[in-house]
Formats: C-alpha cells, structure tokens, sequence
C-alpha cells in the first residue's frame, strides 16, 4: 500500500487512516496522501494492465487493499467513440463513458466499492448512505455481495424505481421528509451513534477515491492518451474534483504526458448553486432547494462545490446549467445518435455540452469525454415524450397506411 495518511487540504495536519470526515485541528476536509516517489519507481503501465478487470487494477493510487472474494466487480465501464453525435454537436471527437455497464447501473459502484473495503478493514459492522437514488442501490448490492447489513436514508419523493433497487438486495430503507440535504443530517447525526459505514461521512475520504479510477480508464481506454477537455455532472461535486485528480496523479506518477484536460461541470438549474457562484465568481456556495427532474443530482448544499470551482478555474474549464426541457431533448438526442438512454443526470451532462458548443465555449476541435453516470431505466418517467406507440391492426396494409402518413 502506498498511501500513508489523511491530510487536511485546509491546514496539512496529518491523522492515521481510520474512519473520520474531517481534521481534528481545523475540521477542513482528508484526502489520502500517497508516497508518489515510490509510486513513480515501481507502477508501470504493464503492472497496470497485468491487474484484475475491475478498477483494482489501480489499487496502488487506492487508499485501501483490494477486496476480498465476493465483492460485485466494479469498474472498466465503456468508453465508447460517438461519431453521430459529435456531428450533432459540431465537435470534432467525442467519447461517451458509459458507466451504467457497472452492476448496479451508475458510477457509485465505484465509490461504494472503495468505501466498503475500507469499512471491512476498520471492522465496521454495516453500510449505511444517504442517497439521490444510485448511491442507494449501490450500497445496498455491495451491502449484500459482503454479507453485511445495509441502512440506506432517501428523500420521501425519490424515484419509485431507485427505491426498488435499494430494497430487493434486502436493505433497510429510510423516506426522510425532506429533501437529501435533510437525510445527509440525519446520517450525519447517526453516524457518531452507530458503528456503521456511512460511506459518504464518516468513510468519506475514502469513498470519494473510488471516483478517480473514471479517469484512470478514460486514458487506458484512450491508447494511454489524454482527452483534451471532459464533462461530468455536478451533485456534491465529489465527481467532477476526483477526476480532474485522476488525470492529476497519472501525470505526477509518470503514466502519461501531456496537460491535464480543461474540466466542464453540468447542473440542472433547479439545482444550480455550483454553477451559480461559478457565474458569479463567487468562491462560496449558497444552499439552495432543490426543484428538478434530476433528482441524482439534486444536492442543494454540496460538500465539494467549493473544490468544483476551484478546479474550474484552474483548469480553465467552466460549470453551467440547463433547464429541465433541454435534460429530455438531450435524452433523446443522445439516444437518437448513440443507442444509448442516459438517466436525468446524463441528459443534463449532454445538454451542457450542447450549449458549451452552441456557444462556442468548448474547443470544436478537441478529443471530449463526457461521464454518463446511470441508465434512463431509473428515470423512466422523465422519457415518456418520447413514448408514442401507434395501434394498428394486425395487416400490411395498416402499416403501409401509417408510414404513408409520416410522409405526407
């Protein structure tokens, strides 16, 4: 294992690689440290691709050791060349990373695969999470491939069909009234009564690390090549921040050359307060409550929205915001061009990369990723425009006469 502590990002004290949120000193926020001079000595890119297929293939950029047999395996989800519509949007190339291929159909298998082992380790008897919707089932398949008991808290009004994913792997389930801002409080408040994994709070810094590894991939799957820019939704922000970090540490490891790509962030505008004080050139976040389809990424106070700026400003990317209107017309778009169908938060991250392009604020000529964290078949109701079956007898002549009519 090369990583060898927690350090505030705040203050740079230092503490042992237990479960805590934040710094003892300062209360800033842990990551992980890593002792990246061995690291540039001994990982290689054929240590990597000699690795599992899952995303332990990077466990040596990974705060804990791979997990034991039984785990769902997580990670090496799709990155897939989208022609069509990079030609839709004006964009030279375009890459779609397709992370409802992981088990339980979005991204936060990864985290919740990091976040588990480290709860295993540290002798935790259960996981637990508040959850948007994915983050639920995740935790609650994970949950049951390990045995353990599984505590998941959601807002009332959460989707029908995320709440079934949670439920069938047998996890207790808790509709906080409220909203998920009001669960993760409820959570926060358990979380020095039980001794349970709350993977987002007190196994934080560990959970967030699994994000990364989507980076990680992304140049692997590239032919080891970095993209010029990319695009991820915005929640917490935890996503967008960690993989602007995985390009990060394959650069300073000595993996890949070349400059870090120019990060774009999406919110939905009902759930905007990132790309608000980003507009603003603002570095404080303001809470909001949240009013949109996207529920996955409805998070009105995110705990990284602060570190979302700053790593747009940095890398010279930007965070926007569409309306819920353009979430489905890039549902469908991306459908139409890809085969494809995206959850909300999929829609929102292809409508922010259809008006940075419409507006002439990403490079047309740049190679592009954009992050797809879940499958539209969790979202299903945010689709039904597009449902418009036409009854017809059971005869040739009736459907000849219905595509006459689409012609006329």
């Amino acid at each position: 294992m090369y990583v060898t502590a927690l350090v505030c990002t705040h203050c740079g004290a230092e503490h042992p690689l237990d479960a805590r949120l934040s710094c003892d000193t300062c209360l800033g926020p842990l990551e992980p440290a890593y002792d990246y001079a061995a690291l540039r000595t001994t990982l290689t890119r054929e240590r990597i691709e000699a690795g599992p297929r899952t995303l332990w293939r990077y466990v040596d950029l990974l705060p804990v050791a791979a997990p034991a047999p039984g785990a769902l395996p997580v990670g090496l989800s799709p990155l897939v060349n989208a022609p069509r519509l990079a030609e839709a949007l004006g964009l030279r190339e375009l890459h779609i990373k397709i992370e409802a291929a992981n088990p339980t159909h979005s991204f936060k298998d990864r985290v919740v695969s990091v976040a588990s082992a480290k709860a295993i380790e540290l002798g935790l008897e259960a996981l637990a999470c508040a959850s948007t919707g994915n983050l639920a089932g995740a935790v609650a398949a994970q949950a049951a491939a390990l045995g353990l008991e599984a505590y998941i808290f959601i807002p009332a009004d959460l989707e029908r069909e995320k709440i079934i994913s949670a439920s069938v792997p047998g996890a207790r389930i808790f509709a906080v009234e409220g909203t998920y801002d009001d669960a993760n409080r409820l959570c926060a408040e358990l979380a020095y009564e039980r001794p349970w994994a709350f993977v987002n709070f007190n196994v934080r810094p560990y959970y967030a690390q699994g994000s990364k590894t989507v980076a990680f991939e992304t140049i692997e799957q590239l032919g080891w090549r970095l993209p010029d820019q990319t695009i991820a939704p915005i929640a917490s922000g935890s996503l967008y921040t960690k993989i602007d970090r995985g390009f990060r540490e394959f650069i300073d490891v000595g993996l890949v050359e070349g400059k870090v790509p120019v990060p774009y962030g999406a919110q939905a505008e009902g759930c905007s307060p990132v790309a608000t004080a980003f507009a603003r050139n603002e570095e404080h976040v303001v809470p909001v409550r949240p009013d949109t389809i996207a529920k996955s990424l409805a998070i009105g106070s995110p705990a990284d929205g602060a570190n979302a700026i700053k790593v747009a400003n940095r890398g010279g990317g930007r965070i926007e915001a569409v309306t819920d209107g353009e979430i489905v017309e890039a549902i469908g778009l991306l459908a139409r061009t890809t085969g494809y169908f995206t959850e909300t938060a999929g829609g929102v991250t292809i409508a922010t990369l259809a008006k940075l392009a419409r507006t002439g604020q990403i490079d047309p000529d740049g190679c592009t990723v954009a992050y797809l964290t879940g499958d539209g078949l969790k979202t299903p109701d945010a689709a039904l425009e597009f449902v418009a079956p036409q009854r017809i007898a059971a005869d040739i002549d009736a459907v000849d006469a219905v595509l006459a009519g689409a012609l006329l």
